[in-house]
């Protein structure tokens, strides 16, 4: 049972990434998932959320850029991260949030 987080990099502001995460072991189709974010010396905070129904939830800084989807048929979640700021900069993470069960990081670095 694992997460298998990809995806992120280097990117100058106003770039694009889109991060993926897929489970194995899992019954991902009817899991609640989502990506968290933790910049240096701060907390981890929930950046967006989508449930097994399609709906989606997401922080206010990333309303309007990022967009969380997923592939049920595949076990993957993705996140399309538009117009990145310097401010996005951090690692990412993915979660199975009915599972608590967390991916590895991936860092995503926005220069400005």
């Amino acid at each position: 049972v694992q997460l298998q987080a990809s995806g992120g990099g280097l990117v100058q502001a106003g770039g694009s990434l889109t991060l993926s995460c897929t489970a194995s072991g899992t019954s991902f189709r009817i899991h609640r998932m989502a990506w968290f974010r933790q910049a240096p010396g701060k907390k981890r905070e929930l950046v967006a959320q989508i449930w097994r129904d399609g709906r989606t939830d997401y922080a206010d800084t990333a309303k309007g850029r990022f967009t969380i989807s997923r592939d049920n048929a595949k076990s993957t979640v993705h996140m399309q991260m538009n117009s990145l700021k310097p401010e996005d900069t951090a690692v990412y993470y993915c979660l199975d949030i009915d599972l608590s069960l967390w991916g590895q990081g991936t860092q995503v670095t926005v220069s400005s």
